[in-house]
């Protein structure tokens, strides 16, 4: 440590608090409050880790590896006194890690490398959030309601505003450690954020933040860096390693002076030291992960998070709730290497922790405890304790420090002391003025002002940090940058780790790859060897169509893979990692070689296949329009994904603008069609060049054999090409070939001479598009979340919400509105009713397991053996924890009592009285699961009301059921908030929603509950234990799985069921008052002697050798099987087996599989879906948006289209694009499909609440007349804006209106049926749909197809498009605008009508001048049928035929629905398989 800090530490003097009141009395155990301004950490007393922790192996190793260093590193010329200044580590004793850095220090001293320290100090401060904390669910008809878009525009004018903190004041030293401690929503979290300069959010922060002498705002400008918040979800790229997570961390923040050495050498050190200090090195090579890649551990993937930061170099830190989830053992590790890091780098750190342990405790300096956003407490951790006792509250028996702290914050769960006399603080506000009344916060202010007298306002000392923050940066980087590195090193490190990225990912590329190879197969041999005719001139520009739009839109499907990566870029520029661009140039420029090669091959393969023109000079320019468009457009669309906040915006306007480009490229709708009003979007569609590029250059040396010569065929064998002209667009009179230049001039107004021009546009549009990218990346860094505001049932009159819009002072992050006026009676609402009696069904049945075994397959042939002779018993009225460390198998026990295990075999017996499990067994017990799987949209009385309506005997009466329910949320504390919507609940009430939707069943036999306290605070754990207490106290059997408790929560159950891992017994039995039965066990056979003070829960579980890194000498498992309490166990199952025998086995109250019938089934879930949609009013907007939209764009770009031939051509395409629409819709249909499939999987299936079959049929009728009704809207706009005939309308509804719905509604949902999520189901439409697509005439018509006839014939959409446009457009004329005419010279003294009237009588057409001898004016087509027979095979006479046709493809799908739902979901494809087999 520094000179300065040693003098500042003597400097501060040290007070005592006065003596306590005569009323007061020290309790558990006796300490005088002693205050100090800063304590020196060698006498601290809090609890120091030794640096070989986690890795003593690594350690040793790395001493060498220091000792190198070292030696290496000192200064010619200097002397080192070995006694002091060594840092050759000795061979044998233990290694002073901290000496030895601090040696290394002193080295950097001489050399003239300066450190820096930093701090915060805070006073007045006050943080104000914007918006109520409670408000009404927002539905489709409210969407549409005056009074609510007023209130809207009310709230925007003028917001309101509300108190998150108030009054807060301190500050945190350079090797500090603070814990924050109070309930969800009082504050930790925005403390913390506030703290590091994280403030963005707020609505403004007042007050006075010191960093030193630095202001936040320079703090932001020049260190952010420096100061560094992590969230408490570990947030990194999944598919880098471990080693490369941290290496390149190290290196962004790599300073410039590195003692001499190298920048590689620097980064490998670090990166060795962080890994072996943390534990790391045998995962170093192990991917991150996350919840799709399997990865490392949490808490591994806990210690990644603190090794970055470390690696960082930041000053200050702040961890939000990095414990959540995780046990007591691997939180109590992560602690201890918080505290490595703090002492090791001298960092000033803040911490936040729901439930924190006592040990956990022991390593804090300070603490601050929060009450309702207010300051209860802030000073000294180890005083913390007793000052609260002092004010005159009591903690329990074996109550933590923590759950203490947090417990005085909550009226129900504070007691006052008995002998103490006069008023204890009740609110928030009165803590608030007691603290700041106190000595304690008289210190803390006397401890501010030396920190501001020492650190404040000093020039000297901010001039030195800059200084040292200067010297850090790289010789070309500016040196007031926040960033350490230049932007050139930026980028190559960035560009690397995108590599790397890449190279864990390549299933994806290969993926992206096949995808290319199969299209350009597919397509290749749709347009197969195209020939040098006229008729296939619309072929080759399909076949151009398709190849530029392919390559160029496929890069929409990486918006939301840029949305799931933007926290990771916006966190590393927080911490002044390297600019946010960096990473939007690095993935353009690593992209590039990457395109290449699929752009390569894809070309290769279409442009040969198909037999496009064979000189080397086209082929290469061919591949340079796709190559520049594919990256050109891969901008575009992430430039649409870096200017917005959320995907579900980004995507819908990506869609609406692949919609336009594909409008106006000049393919569907040629350049001259297009109306006046509208071509403009042609000129600014990159696209449009693109294709007007490839065109003139397939085209320029194309000179076409003509197809279709004026007059040919039988009678006109012998005519002069004089007489003859091609009737394709382009051809000149006399000629048997059609120039491709004049061809495309004509018809799209494109011209060889511009190619290269419209190159140079391409690229112009390239680099604007890049541009912009770079500028959203670097300047848009904002990201979507959650709202905190809890919702309610519109119309409700629930006071909840009444209070919230009252009142603007609740804290945002709660969601719960808590008045702190007001405290009591909001807080009273989270515990069940006192007066309400708890209503359980009685029970006097008995379940039973004895020598429970069960293995599963684990590849190659062989098995593991999960759980191994586990015995036990649950009683009615008992409350049996299941306990044991990560891997014990708790789950897997639950699971397998449960009879919900999904494979493996399970051996031994499961009795109920005796008897095997009865066949309704799942429907008479309750499985409450640790994750809150419910219907986001439902309200909690919803909830409640689906599983009694379904699962409770359907001979009760409705009535009955809904006054049941109205109990249970009495029970379950939830009456206040009956009509919240599920999903924006808060963790507790959600919990309750969980078990009241059990309890809601009635369950007979047993209610099961996995880890109901993980992810919750004390109280709120308490809370939940308690309830289950007073259900247990009622004649409740219950079984519980809990992770490590506290000792008061742990004293709540009756008895213990403890597993060690391979899910062997340890311990079953009785827990004792004060937990002696089981501690007198565990003493008795050899354990430690169990302190007064500590946690029995944790207690055993050292015991056993529970943790990553404690063991046991004693085989626990064996001295179990061999004692007199295991014997004892025995005799009570045989004793309880003989007992239940003596009674009848239990009844079968559901004879059927589900308790309700099939019909009723369907109803219930389709009002549920129904109302699940009403209230998701984005869901309906967007689809009525889109066909809106979609409606207008495509009916004004063939608005009015004529009736000549090039008219005909346009309605062909207008019924084509629309029928594209439904390939976006289809995409958003899948979501809801499968979120609800989901919440049946995981927690309605397995409680037998209804049939699969039933919930499919629910999903198709609730989707159904959404889509038609979308359908219609689409076609009442479209239908008149294109041109087609009103009286025709009718049937042309009926197909579009009706039919079309139907089927692109039942295709996407039997491809969602076999798809595991959303992104697949996306992948697997997009396959299907392109073969709809590709084989309906359209893109190709019918005579050129080939071989590929017989998908034409299996396309649904053949049938769709010939039924649309052949009833519609059928039995109509055209008339040949003026250059769709052909001009035919006769022969001399032959009129027009004698020389064509043979021909026009075999092919059709007409004549505009029969008498005229010369120039003969030739259209090719009098009638639609004679265009739409020839070109696409369309019939008018077909058009009832293939309604038909549409019924059958339309069953199909359906069957499809329940087919792929079985084999997929319900059997498993293996299963289904290989029973077909056998």
């Amino acid at each position: 440590m520094s000179d300065l800090q040693e003098v500042a530490r003597r400097d501060q003097s040290v007070s005592s608090l006065p003596p306590a009141p005569e009323n007061a009395r020290v309790i558990d155990p006796p300490s005088p409050i002693v205050v100090q301004k800063r304590r020196p950490h060698a006498n601290s007393s809090c609890s120091h880790v030794p640096v070989g922790y986690f890795d003593q192996e690594g350690v040793n190793q790395l001493r060498r590896t220091l000792t190198h260093f070292s030696e290496a590193t000192r200064v010619p010329g200097t002397a080192i006194s070995e006694s002091t200044e060594t840092v050759t580590v000795p061979t044998t004793g233990p290694f002073d890690f901290e000496k030895t850095l601090r040696n290394i220090m002193k080295m950097r001293d001489r050399a003239g490398i300066q450190s820096r320290e930093l701090g915060v100090m805070f006073r007045d401060l006050r943080v104000v959030g914007l918006g109520a904390a409670a408000s009404y669910q927002p539905t489709f008809g409210s969407f549409f309601n005056p009074k609510v878009i007023l209130e809207k525009i009310r709230a925007l004018r003028h917001p309101p505003l509300r108190d998150i903190l108030s009054g807060f004041e301190g500050v945190v030293r350079p090797g500090e450690m603070l814990l924050v401690l109070g309930s969800p929503g009082s504050g930790c979290s925005t403390l913390l954020k506030t703290l590091t300069n994280q403030r963005a959010e707020y609505h403004h922060v007042e007050g006075e933040v010191y960093y030193d002498s630095f202001t936040p705002e320079y703090v932001a400008k020049h260190y952010r860096g420096d100061v560094v918040y992590s969230p408490e979800d570990d947030i990194h790229f999944p598919t880098l390693t471990v080693n490369e997570t941290l290496r390149f961390a190290t290196k962004m923040r790599a300073p410039h002076n590195r003692l001499g050495r190298p920048r590689s050498h620097y980064v490998q050190n670090i990166t060795d030291i962080a890994q072996t200090v943390f534990g790391l090195r045998h995962v170093q090579n192990t991917p991150v992960g996350d919840a799709a890649i399997r990865g490392v551990s949490g808490g591994e993937k806990k210690r990644v998070s603190i090794g970055e930061a470390l690696t960082l170099r930041s000053r200050i830190a702040a961890w939000d709730n990095s414990t959540r989830g995780l046990d007591a053992s691997t939180a109590l590790e992560f602690v201890r290497a918080l505290r490595i890091a703090t002492d090791g780098a001298q960092t000033s750190t803040i911490v936040s922790i729901y439930q924190a342990s006592e040990s956990l405790y022991q390593h804090f300096d300070k603490v601050c405890v929060i009450y309702e956003g207010r300051m209860a407490y802030f000073g000294a951790a180890d005083q913390a304790r007793q000052y609260f006792i002092n004010l005159g509250f009591e903690p329990a028996h074996r109550q933590t420090t923590p759950d203490f702290l947090v417990a005085v914050t909550n009226p129900f769960s504070r007691t006052v002391r008995s002998d103490f006399k006069g008023p204890a603080p009740q609110t928030a506000a009165e803590f608030a003025s007691a603290f700041l009344a106190s000595e304690v916060s008289a210190a803390n202010r006397m401890d501010m002002d030396a920190y501001f007298t020492e650190f404040v306002g000093h020039p000297e000392r901010a001039l030195a940090y800059k200084e040292s923050a200067t010297a850090e940066h790289a010789t070309t980087q500016r040196k007031g940058s926040a960033y350490t590195i230049s932007i050139p090193m930026q980028a190559r490190a960035v560009m690397l780790r995108r590599l790397q990225i890449l190279r864990g990912n390549l299933t994806t590329q290969l993926i992206v790859l096949i995808t290319f190879i199969v299209q350009a197969l597919i397509n290749g041999s749709v347009f197969f060897r195209l020939k040098d005719e006229t008729s296939q001139y619309f072929s080759r520009g399909g076949v151009l169509f398709f190849s530029l739009l392919w390559a160029a839109l496929s890069s929409i499907a990486e918006i939301p893979a840029l949305f799931a990566q933007r926290p990771i870029v916006v966190k590393h520029a927080k911490a002044a990692m390297y600019h946010p661009f960096i990473e939007a140039a690095a993935l353009t420029i690593v992209d590039v070689p990457i395109t290449f090669v699929t752009i390569i091959v894809f070309s290769l393969i279409l442009y040969f296949m198909v037999g496009l023109q064979a000189s080397a000079s086209q082929f290469f320019t061919f591949f340079l329009f796709i190559f520049t468009m594919a990256l050109v457009m891969k901008a575009w669309f992430r430039c649409v994904a870096a200017a917005f906040g959320d995907p579900a915006p980004a995507q819908t306007v990506a869609g609406l603008m692949l919609l336009l480009l594909v409008l106006y490229t000049g393919y569907t709708i040629p350049k001259p069609s297009m109306i006046g009003a509208l071509k403009w979007i042609s000129y600014i569609n990159p696209i449009r060049y693109g294709f007007e590029g490839l065109m003139s250059n397939e085209f320029h040396t194309l000179n076409g054999t003509c197809s279709n010569l004026v007059p040919s065929g039988t009678g006109y064998e012998d005519v002069s090409i004089t007489n003859q002209v091609c009737g394709t667009v382009g051809s000149i009179s006399g000629q048997s070939t059609v120039d491709g230049n004049r061809f495309i001039a004509i018809s799209y107004d494109y011209s060889y001479s511009n190619i290269w021009r419209n190159y140079g546009i391409i690229i112009g549009f390239g680099i604007a598009f890049v541009a912009a990218l770079l500028f959203f990346t670097e300047y848009n860094t904002s990201l979507s979340g959650d709202t905190s505001t809890m919702l309610f049932k519109r119309g409700t009159k629930a006071p909840v919400v009444r209070e919230a819009q009252e009142k603007a002072d609740t804290d945002e992050e709660k969601g719960i509105p808590e008045s702190r006026d007001a405290t009591e009676k909001t807080r009273g609402e989270s515990g069940p009713s006192s007066s309400v009696e708890v209503a359980v069904p009685m029970m006097s049945d008995v379940f039973t397991w004895r020598h429970l075994q069960y293995d599963v397959r684990v590849g190659k042939g062989e098995t593991r053996r999960l759980l191994a002779d586990v015995s036990g018993y649950v009683a009615p009225g008992k409350l049996t924890a299941l306990m044991g460390e990560s891997g014990a198998g708790k789950t897997t026990l639950l699971n397998v009592l449960a009879e919900r295990q999904a494979a493996g075999v399970v051996g031994g017996e499961r009795l109920v009285n005796g008897y095997p499990l009865p066949s309704d067994f799942q429907a008479q017990t309750g499985y409450v699961q640790q994750m809150d799987t419910h219907l986001a949209q439902a309200t909690v009385r919803e909830a409640l009301l689906f599983s009694a309506k379904l699962r409770q005997p359907p001979t009760v009466p409705l009535k009955e059921k809904e006054a049941y329910v109205d109990t249970v949320l009495k029970m379950c504390g939830l009456e206040k908030y009956a009509d919240a919507i599920v999903g924006s609940l808060g963790v507790e009430h959600r919990k309750r929603t969980t078990i009241g939707v059990e309890l809601a069943a009635k369950p007979k036999l047993l209610l099961f509950l996995d880890e109901p306290t993980s992810g919750l605070d004390s109280q709120s754990a308490w809370a939940i234990v308690s309830f289950l207490r007073e259900l247990a106290n009622h004649g409740q059997a219950i079984l519980c799985t809990i992770h490590q408790p506290s000792a008061e929560l742990f004293q709540e159950f009756d008895r213990l069921l403890l597993l060690r891992k391979g899910g062997q017994t340890v311990y079953f039995g009785d827990i004792g008052t004060n937990s002696t039965t089981l501690i007198n066990y565990f003493q008795t056979n050899g354990a430690q002697p169990c302190p007064p003070d500590a946690n029995p829960a944790e207690y055993i579980l050292d015991a056993i050798g529970a943790g990553a890194t404690a063991t046991a000498d004693t085989d626990w498992h064996s001295t179990w099987k061999s004692s007199p309490q295991a014997k004892a166990v025995d005799e009570e199952l045989d004793a309880l087996l003989e007992d239940g025998r003596k009674r009848h086995a239990v009844d079968i109250e559901q004879h059927s599989e589900f308790s309700t019938s099939w019909i009723f089934q369907v109803k219930t879930l389709w009002e549920r879906d129904i109302v699940r949609h009403w209230r998701d009013p984005t869901y309906l907007l967007a689809k009525l948006a889109l066909n809106i939209v979609a409606a207008l764009l495509i009916g004004f770009t063939f608005f009015k289209a004529k009736d000549s031939i090039q008219g005909t051509q346009n309605h062909i395409f207008a019924v084509f694009m629309s029928l594209v629409v439904s390939a976006p819709l289809s995409n958003q249909i899948q979501v809801p499909f499968i979120d609800t499939r989901r919440v049946y999987e995981i927690r309605e299936r397995p409680s037998r609440m209804y049939s699969w079959t039933a919930l499919i049929t629910a999903q198709i009728l609730g989707e159904l007349p959404l889509n038609i009704i979308g359908s219609s809207a689409y076609f009442l706009i479209w239908y008149w804006l294109v041109g087609f005939p009103s009286s025709r309308a009718g049937y042309s509804y009926l197909m579009f209106g009706i039919m079309y719905p139907m089927y692109y509604t039942t295709f996407s949902q039997w491809v969602a049926a076999m798809s595991p999520n959303p992104e697949i189901a996306a992948q697997l439409f997009s396959f299907f749909f392109s073969f709809v697509v590709t084989f309906n005439g359209v893109l190709q018509p019918y005579k050129h197809l080939g071989w590929w006839k017989w998908m034409y014939r299996t396309s649904p959409y053949t049938y769709l498009v010939e039924g649309l446009l052949g009833q519609a457009l059928g039995h109509s004329e055209i008339t040949c605008s003026s250059v769709e005419y052909v001009t035919v010279t006769p022969p001399s003294g032959q009129t027009c009508q004698q020389y064509l009237s043979e021909f026009i009588s075999t092919t059709g057409g007409y004549l505009t001048n029969p008498s005229a001898t010369d120039n003969c004016q030739f259209c090719s087509y009098r009638t639609t049928d004679e265009f739409l027979q020839s070109n696409s095979n369309i019939f008018w006479s077909h058009h009832w035929r293939n309604f038909g046709f549409m019924w059958i493809y339309i069953g199909f799908n359906v069957f499809a629905i329940y087919a792929m739902t079985y084999i997929f979901r319900v059997r498993g494809p293996a299963n289904f398989f290989s029973r077909r087999r056998s």
